[in-house]
C-alpha cells in the first residue's frame, strides 16, 4: 500500500481543515495516510480518522505533505532528516516561501499526489559546531540558516569572523547571519542579504546592525568553513538553527557552518522559474514588463 505522512501547524484551524479534506481525498484512493502523534489530536479534532500514528517517519512513506507557513514546514524536513522522504509544502502562513501551493491549489495537490507528477528539488543544508576551549560542546544543522545573536538586549555582540581559517574582520553587530540558498529569501532577506536561486551551490555570510566601514553580505563557495568567535569582555551570545533549536554560547565560543552531509529533499508541483515564485511570494511590482511572453501575446 502506497502511504504518505502528513504534518500540520498545530494552532491555525484552517490548516487541519485542508489537510483534512486532503487526506479524505488520497485515503479513497487507496492510500495510506500517517501521522505524527504530535498532530494527532488537532487532526481528529477537525474529523480526521483512519490514520496511522507514528513517532517518526516510516520509511516507506513517499512523501510528506505539510500544512501551514514555513514554521511548519522546517518542522517537517527536521522531522525527515535522515529519510528519502520529499517535503511538499501547503501554504496557511504569510509569506511561505518553502510551500509549493497555497489552499485553494489542494485539489491540484491531491491529484499531484495521486498520480505522482511531483518533481523533486535537492536542497543544500548545513551543519554546525560549536567549541569551547577547543572541544565540540555542540552540533546542530540547518535548512535555511544558523544565526549567531547577542544574548543581551542592551549590549552588542564582539565577534571576528572567518573564512577558509583565515580572519576577515570584526564587528560590533546585533548578529551574524549564515545562510543557504533556500534561506536566501529567509532571515538573510531581512538583515540585507542577497537573493540567491536555489540552483546555485553557495554559502552566505550576513552581518545583523553590524558597526563597522566593512560590514557587507558575502556570498563564498559552499565548500569554505565560515567561523564567527565570540570576543569581548561583555557580551555573551545564541546559536539559532532556523529559528527552532537554540545553544548558548559563552564568550570565547567558536562557530564553524560547513556544508550539511546530507540534503533536504522538497516536492514541487510545477516547473515555474524562480523569478515567478519572488514577484508571486512578495507581491513585486511588475506592470509593464514588455517581454518575451508579451510580445508573442501581440504577435496572435
Amino acid at each position: 500500500m502506497r502511504a504518505v505522512l502528513m504534518l500540520v501547524h498545530g494552532v491555525r484551524t484552517e490548516a487541519a481543515r485542508v489537510a483534512v479534506d486532503f487526506a479524505h481525498a488520497i485515503q479513497s484512493e487507496g492510500i495510506e495516510v500517517c501521522v505524527l502523534e504530535s498532530d494527532a489530536a488537532v487532526l481528529q479534532a477537525a474529523g480526521l480518522m483512519g490514520t496511522r500514528q507514528v513517532q517518526t517517519p516510516p520509511s516507506e512513506c513517499e512523501l510528506a505533505v505539510v500544512f501551514g507557513g514555513d514554521g511548519t514546514i522546517l518542522r517537517a524536513a527536521e522531522s525527515c532528516r535522515g529519510t528519502e522522504i520529499p517535503v511538499l509544502g501547503v501554504n496557511l502562513g504569510h509569506v511561505g516561501f518553502l510551500a509549493e501551493a497555497n489552499a485553494e491549489d489542494v485539489n491540484a495537490v491531491v491529484r499531484g499526489v495521486i498520480d505522482r507528477t511531483y518533481t523533486i528539488d535537492e536542497r543544500l543544508t548545513v551543519d554546525v559546531s560549536v567549541m569551547v576551549g577547543g572541544e565540540v560542546v555542540a552540533t546542530n544543522w540547518a535548512l535555511n540558516e544558523a544565526s549567531v545573536e547577542k544574548a543581551a538586549r542592551e549590549r552588542m555582540l564582539e565577534v571576528v569572523v572567518e573564512i577558509d581559517d583565515r580572519p576577515v574582520s570584526r564587528w560590533g553587530c546585533d548578529g551574524v547571519v549564515c545562510a543557504t540558498p533556500t534561506g536566501s529569501t529567509a532571515y538573510n532577506f531581512s538583515a540585507g542579504g542577497p537573493i540567491v536561486w536555489p540552483g546555485v551551490s553557495a554559502l552566505l555570510m550576513v552581518p545583523i546592525s553590524a558597526h563597522a566601514l566593512f560590514a557587507r553580505p558575502m556570498v563564498v563557495s559552499p565548500d569554505s568553513t565560515l567561523a564567527i568567535e565570540i570576543v569581548g569582555h561583555q557580551s555573551t551570545g545564541v546559536l539559532w538553527c532556523d529559528g527552532r533549536r537554540a545553544a548558548d554560547l559563552p564568550i570565547g565560543a567558536r562557530v564553524e557552518v560547513v556544508r550539511g552531509a546530507s540534503v533536504v529533499r522538497l516536492a514541487r508541483l510545477s516547473s515555474g522559474s524562480f523569478a515567478d515564485r519572488l514577484v508571486r511570494k512578495f507581491d513585486l511590482p511588475v506592470a509593464g514588463w514588455r517581454g518575451g511572453a508579451a510580445r508573442r501575446d501581440e504577435d496572435h
